[in-house]
C-alpha cells in the first residue's frame, strides 16, 4: 500500500495494492493489520453509500460530540473530496486538503476525528462508500458552509453553482461554528 501524507497531519491519501488481469481486479480495502502500520488504528462501527450527480455538492459534514474518522474510496465515477481542520489548538486550524477520488485509481482517503469533510462530484454521476468510527447521530451533526469565506475551498463544480440540500446551503460560517477544541 503506498501512503501520501497531505498538508494536513493526519490526513492520508491511501492507494492499495492492486491486482488485474483480463478477468478484472482485486484489491483490499480494509485490512486492520495493514491500516495500523501506517498508523490508522480505527474501529469501524458504520459502512455508509451515497450516489449523486454532476454539480451535487455534499458538505462540510462533522460530529461534534460523537465524532467519525471516515476511510472514503469512489466505486463509481469521481469526486473531489475535501478535509478541512476545524480543531481550533491545531496549527493546521481552518486550512482544507482536497483530493480527486475515482474509482478507476481506487486510492482512498483517511479523514480522522477533528475535521469537517465535504465532496463535489466531478462525473456524470458518482457512488462514493465511507467507513465511519462512530454511529450517525444527527442531533450532533453540524455543517461549516461550503463556500465559507474563510475557508474558502477552492471547489471544482462542473457547470458553476452547486447542487446542495437544504441543510448545507444553511451551514454555519466557521467563525461561528461550534468546533473541536
Amino acid at each position: 500500500m503506498k501512503v501520501t501524507l497531505t498538508g494536513l497531519p493526519g490526513v492520508l491519501l491511501i492507494e492499495p495494492r492492486v491486482f488485474g488481469d483480463s478477468r478484472g481486479f482485486f484489491f483490499e480495502s480494509w485490512n486492520e493489520r495493514e491500516f495500523e502500520r501506517i498508523g490508522i488504528r480505527a474501529r469501524f462501527v458504520q459502512d455508509n453509500h451515497s450516489r449523486s450527480g454532476r454539480g451535487v455538492l455534499r458538505g462540510l459534514h462533522y460530529q461534534i460530540r460523537r465524532p467519525q474518522g471516515k476511510l472514503i474510496r469512489v466505486v463509481a465515477g469521481e469526486i473531489f473530496d475535501v478535509a478541512a481542520d476545524i480543531r481550533r489548538s491545531s496549527p493546521t486550524f481552518g486550512r482544507w486538503e482536497g483530493v480527486h477520488l475515482n474509482a478507476e485509481s481506487h486510492k482512498m482517503l483517511w479523514i480522522p476525528v477533528g475535521f469537517a469533510h465535504g465532496f463535489c462530484v466531478l462525473s456524470d454521476f458518482a457512488e462514493v462508500l465511507y467507513k465511519a468510527t462512530e454511529f450517525y447521530a444527527p442531533e450532533d451533526e453540524r455543517c461549516i458552509l461550503w463556500n465559507d469565506p474563510e475557508l474558502h475551498v477552492d471547489w471544482p463544480i462542473p457547470g458553476g453553482a452547486p447542487a446542495l440540500s437544504a441543510k448545507d446551503a444553511a451551514g454555519t460560517r466557521l467563525r461561528d461554528a461550534e468546533v473541536f477544541q
